[in-house]
């Protein structure tokens, strides 16, 4: 766990020394699970969001984007059963008086026996060898077996528990495996009670007569309540989507692990609309395709899985997560929600207005069904900075902090030397940042030693460093060094957009889906 631990501190604090994430306020001691971008980092963050509004909008005619507001008409959250439902159950403890998610705590426990799994996998290949054949292994070996039914068991009960609102057979649970506080190690616990996590404002100019409203807890409902007008005036057929990207607000109680579940966030979320019946067919298609788009990130496929939810929400026939192996274990980064017509049926009933696609092959107005796959973008920053974040032991026994983000994604995409500060180097070098800032981010960096510019970009994350020397002013050409392979090569300064584009360029990448 202390492994886990480091690699987490040496993530957020590589984060901060780069200028990638800040704590919010922090001259003001900061303020608890608020963070603010930095100058990479909203780079990064803006990239990750294209890439996935080129795959999801870009990319499908059917599919189209909006930007709805953040405050939205009080009776939305009452139709969607936000008022009602929209709960995490919490749990205190009575000797050190910290508050925790009652259901993080059952799946921590869960993990730590999935860590179980993992050592016993390590223990087994270290044995077996090149004859290891991991998935037989989980299959067949009577401890993994075990291990796989006790957390079966207990996830299946916890839901079955939250399902029926049954919060004392959740604490029985707790107190049943032995679930201590994680900071004191004391098993005193309260009671779980509900706690409902959206954020509540008012609006207008007077307390007598301001109207209560709700920062909204997710992106969905704005795509929802738009329904009816993007379908005509984009004169959309069934099948089609709805994307949007947006801030969220959650006023959550635990919020922990740095970016990973904050109290302001971004979604990314498209609304599938689809005719009732297809939903099992679209619920595949669109895992498979999802999968596929983080795959062509190339950031390795045991770092995901898809985990499919015991416990279904209200509007839902089916469920699944895709999960990233972050420091802190696999989690949530995706999710993949069958949400039947609950959500269309329900502003209908509460607004009065038809939320309907008449259907010219069949002659008839229903409504649609609904097929959501939902990204947190922070979560999507996080996987993807700390899956980048290595020491690499070198030929000369020195270490190299590099990160390896997928080019693709990089906040800069090529660092430009003059090799010295003198000569006129400098003046070619800004004259090359010049041309190439037209279609890439690109800085200029003459401070240091170059061997020492280069390790600086290399923490940073930027895929290219070109160094301009003596023999530029002469022959017009520089030396490129990649980030990954450390390999250099004299190019012509000419070519090097070509060559950056050919490594940075959307359709490269998203080619691989």
């Amino acid at each position: 766990m202390a492994n886990k631990d480091d690699k987490f501190k040496k993530v957020i604090a590589h984060a901060k020394e780069y200028g990638y994430v800040f704590q919010s306020s922090e001259i003001y001691d900061g303020l608890s699970a608020v963070y603010d971008y930095a100058q990479n980092g909203v780079e990064l963050k803006k990239n990750i969001r294209d890439y996935w509004w080129k795959a999801m909008v870009q990319m499908n005619e059917n599919i189209v984007g909006i930007d709805a507001a953040i405050f939205m008409h009080p009776t939305t959250w009452k139709a969607s059963g936000h008022v009602d439902a929209f709960n995490d159950p919490l749990i205190d403890n009575k000797d050190s008086k910290k508050r925790y998610r009652a259901d993080v705590l059952i799946e921590d426990y869960c993990a730590k026996i999935e860590g179980k799994i993992e050592k016993e996998v390590k223990k087994a290949a270290k044995r077996f060898g090149d004859a290891f054949n991991k998935e037989e292994f989980l299959s067949t070996n009577s401890r993994v077996l075990g291990y796989q039914e006790n957390i079966h068991r207990i996830l299946s009960r916890m839901a079955k528990s939250l399902e029926q609102e049954d919060l004392a057979d959740v604490k029985a649970l707790i107190e049943e495996l032995g679930i201590a506080d994680p900071m004191t190690g004391s098993k005193n616990w309260t009671d779980v009670k509900q706690f409902n996590l959206m954020f509540g404002t008012k609006l207008g100019a007077s307390a007598d007569n301001a109207m209560d409203l709700y920062l909204r807890p997710e992106t969905a409902q704005g795509i929802f309540v738009n329904f009816a007008n993007v379908q005509k005036t984009g004169r959309l057929k069934i099948p089609f989507g709805i994307a949007q990207t947006g801030k969220a607000f959650r006023n959550e109680i635990v919020a922990r692990q740095f970016i990973f579940r904050m109290r302001e966030f971004e979604q990314m979320e498209m609304q599938f609309f689809i005719k009732p019946g297809t939903q099992q067919k679209w619920y595949e298609h669109w895992k498979e395709t999802r999968m596929k788009w983080h795959l062509s990130l190339g950031m390795g496929e045991d770092n995901y899985r898809f985990h499919d939810h015991e416990k279904l929400a209200h509007y839902a026939d089916a469920a699944a997560d895709i999960e990233f192996k972050f420091p802190f274990g696999f989690k949530e980064l995706e999710g993949i929600h069958s949400r039947t017509d609950f959500d269309l049926k329900a502003h209908q009933e509460h607004s009065g207005k038809k939320l309907q696609f008449f259907d010219p092959e069949e002659n008839k107005s229903y409504v649609p069904y609904v097929l959501e796959t939902s990204i947190g973008l922070d979560r999507m920053f996080l996987a993807v900075f700390s899956n980048a974040l290595i020491d690499e032991t070198l030929e000369d026994g020195s270490i190299r902090t590099v990160l390896r983000l997928p080019a693709v994604l990089a906040p800069v995409k090529a660092a430009i030397f003059p090799l010295v500060k003198k000569d006129g180097l400098p003046d070619m070098a800004r004259e090359i940042v010049e041309e190439l800032k037209w279609d890439f981010n690109v800085i200029y960096d003459e401070k240091d030693a170059v061997g020492k510019r280069y390790r600086r970009q290399d923490a940073a994350g930027t895929p290219f460093c070109i160094t301009v020397d003596h023999d530029t002013l002469e022959d017009h050409s520089v030396t490129i060094r990649y980030r990954d392979t450390m390999a250099q090569k004299r190019v012509k300064i000419n070519a090097l957009r070509d060559i950056i584009k050919q490594e940075v360029d959307v359709k490269f990448w998203l080619m691989k889906m």
